[in-house]
């Protein structure tokens, strides 16, 4: 009995020895010349033992980017089915009513769902409905230069092919969709887009392709859906019918998986519209966001400031604290394999491809964030001893080149590997 206690008293001695020793090296890297001029937060918990292994400005404000698509997983997770819904809908003889659910799959140009087409063929007239979106089209706090870049399209009831076209050339010029080819003109200019018109320049050099966002404007809507469904579609601001059937589209796992992987930022917003849909017939982000919070996430230590999906936001403001709880509600909840398969794996799969490679395989299955002075990065690490840690590395109000700042996170979390 006694060689016993001796044996876990010893065990806990070289634990704690062992957390004492990788909190000292990662206070001093934090500490170093490098990190001194900018403001950085990282924390380190692991969720068997439920300790905090590394807390450095852990529950300081950041302005998180991209990793604010990890509230959107969460969020999605707790109120989408199984398989997306494509609209709502009620059929009155062979007139379809339809509301949109903000189902971005349709049509998109990576996953080219087709469901709710081929389903609105099987009717002679389609209403669709226009008054559900509340919604401006882009988000608060976003850059206006962006307007013609394939990161920043507009947020819509019923996206369309992404809401953007496609252009691409391998030796002729290829759109997506090819009705609007004509509005497509080759530049030797930088914009992409007229600011407020649905006029489109490319200056590929190379087999390329690039995505550039319409303009949701009316003209170009009904010119969409003329060409998808001649003579069908009738616009209606508003109708009583009670729209209480719903049809599915892809599977839900497909789009989180995209959203993550590449960072989409469209993916991304729609995925909060479409969460409201699931509870209100009008499609609203705001509430969903803020129902979270007060709900599944009232345990909060630090409530954010929350205004988008993607993190486009700058009004956006989270704590590497906030990020680590949520991670673990989602390692708790959901099995191991399918939860890292939503994230980027490093060295192996989306934005973390040509970082952190692991000498036997992926050790980082994490999401990425990049703004303007601002590099983050949240998710789970894999240690040589078997652990698996959450952390959150926020970095922002830096002055030097943002691949620097990521090659010295990518030191932190290999010693973290090799040393935990």
């Amino acid at each position: 009995m006694v060689r016993f206690s001796f044996l876990i008293l010893f065990s806990l001695l070289f634990v704690n020895c062992k957390s004492a020793k990788v909190s000292k090296h990662l206070e001093n890297s934090l500490n170093s010349n490098f990190f001194e001029n900018q403001f950085t937060g990282l924390m380190v918990y692991n969720p068997r033992t439920k300790d905090t292994v590394f807390n450095h400005n852990a529950e300081r404000y950041f302005t998180p980017a991209s990793n604010t698509k990890i509230f959107t997983l969460f969020t999605a997770l707790q109120y989408l089915p199984e398989k997306v819904p494509a609209f709502k809908y009620a059929v009155h003889q062979d007139t379809l009513i339809v509301r949109g659910t903000g189902d971005p799959s349709f049509l998109h140009h990576y996953f080219k769902d087709s469901t709710a087409l081929e389903f609105m063929k099987n009717y002679k007239a389609i209403k669709l409905v226009t008054d559900n979106y509340a919604n401006d089209k882009f988000g608060p706090g976003w850059a206006w230069e962006d307007y013609d870049m394939y990161y920043s399209p507009e947020r819509s009831a019923f996206p369309l092919y992404g809401n953007v076209l496609s252009i691409s050339s391998t030796g002729d010029l290829n759109t997506y969709p090819e009705i609007l080819k004509p509005q497509a003109t080759f530049t030797s200019m930088n914009k992409r887009r007229d600011f407020n018109e649905n006029n489109f320049y490319y200056k590929l050099t190379r087999k390329d392709t690039i995505e550039v966002p319409f303009v949701l404007d009316t003209t170009l809507v009904k010119q969409l859906w003329s060409d998808l469904l001649p003579g069908k579609v009738e616009f209606i601001p508003y109708s009583t019918a009670k729209t209480d059937q719903v049809l599915y589209s892809i599977p839900s796992d497909s789009l989180y998986k995209r959203m993550m992987h590449v960072s989409d930022n469209f993916l991304a917003e729609q995925i909060l519209i479409l969460t409201s849909s699931t509870v209100s017939d009008t499609l609203d982000a705001d509430p969903i966001r803020k129902s979270i919070l007060e709900n599944q996430l009232k345990d909060l230590k630090q409530k954010p400031k929350w205004r988008d999906g993607s993190g486009l936001s700058n009004y956006n403001l989270f704590t590497p604290l906030s990020f680590v709880q949520v991670l673990e509600k989602l390692y708790d909840e959901i099995p191991r394999e399918r939860l890292f398969n939503f994230f980027p794996a490093g060295g192996v799969s989306g934005t973390l491809k040509n970082w952190y490679a692991g000498p036997n395989g992926p050790y980082v299955f994490a999401k990425t964030g990049t703004l303007s002075s601002a590099s983050t990065l949240s998710g789970y690490l894999l240690t040589n001893s078997g652990d698996v840690l959450i952390f959150s590395f926020m970095n922002n109000n830096y002055n030097t080149s943002t691949n620097k700042v990521k090659e010295h996170m990518q030191a932190v979390l290999e010693y973290l590997r090799d040393n935990y």
